[in-house]
């Protein structure tokens, strides 16, 4: 996984907390979902570098 992969996985989780956060502290159901959808994005993004890095062995 190279670097700037991990870090747009990261950063894709981070954004995605922080909006789950906004939208629960001011009940924005709407934001608090993209939230949650971001998160699962940069998870699903990093799986597949896993998944890349280990074929690669």
């Amino acid at each position: 996984m190279g670097a700037g992969d991990k870090a747009e996985n990261i950063a894709d989780k981070a954004k995605g907390k922080i909006k789950e956060t906004v939208g629960k502290t001011v009940g924005n159901e709407r934001l608090e979902a993209e939230g949650k959808a971001d998160q699962a994005k940069g998870d699903a993004k990093q799986a597949g570098e896993h998944i890349k890095d280990a074929f690669k062995r």
